[in-house]
């Protein structure tokens, strides 16, 4: 999957705008995740997202509250980090 963006803005529950840089993205099981950090925060303050297409082609994220789904996104994104080091 083609990296369609570098940094997006996402509105919080309070409906302030926070920017983040796109660390990865990638797919699992036929489905879609982002790792985001505030670009004007820490590298290890990342964040996991699923990311769902919806209409209008427009996309929406959703927090990983599922431990086994974040444990296999955690995973992946750990496997794809070292493959890019080595």
């Amino acid at each position: 999957m083609e990296n369609e963006f570098e940094s997006i803005v996402l509105k919080d529950e309070d409906g302030v705008e926070n920017e983040f840089d796109v660390i990865a993205k990638f797919d699992i099981e036929d489905k879609e995740y982002v790792i985001l950090a505030p670009v004007d925060g820490e590298d290890d303050e990342a964040v996991a997202f699923r990311m769902e297409k919806g209409e209008n082609d427009e996309y929406t994220f959703s927090v990983i509250e599922d431990d086994a789904e974040f444990e296999m996104v955690n995973e992946a994104y750990y496997t794809l980090f070292q493959d890019e080091e080595e």
